[in-house]
């Protein structure tokens, strides 16, 4: 069964850029939408982007919209988080998935593989 695995994490301050990323163990995932989640403390884990096995049809949270940008390599197996103007709010532990189904769908209980999560921080 594939893996996936994140790196990127780590301490940024307010205002700084972090760049996530998702690395397959192989290119079954290709096919396969692709979203990024995040789980801060005391709170449920949530959707902030996706993308579709093209690369083309992109879904972000209102929270991230216009500072986040999700982009996939098939060729490389990987899917990026690129995070810009960050802010407090964005600390969480973040979190790939892939859902096999391929829709533009939002629960976490939706997607069948998970990486095991890196932490991102953002300092004030």
């Amino acid at each position: 069964q594939g893996q996936l695995m994140e790196s990127g994490g780590g301490l940024v301050q307010a205002g700084g850029s972090l760049r996530l990323s998702c690395a397959a163990s192989d290119n079954t995932f290709s096919v396969y939408r692709i979203g990024w989640f995040r789980q801060a403390p005391g709170k449920e884990r949530e959707l902030i982007a996706s993308v579709n096995w093209t690369g083309v049809k992109t879904y972000y949270a209102d929270s991230v919209k216009g500072r986040f940008t999700i982009s996939r390599d098939n060729a490389e197996n990987t899917v990026n988080l690129q995070m810009n103007d960050m802010k407090p709010e964005d600390t969480a532990v973040y979190y790939c998935a892939a859902d096999r189904a391929g829709w533009d769908r939002q629960l976490a209980s939706d997607y069948d593989f998970w990486g095991q999560g890196t932490q991102v921080t953002v300092s004030s």
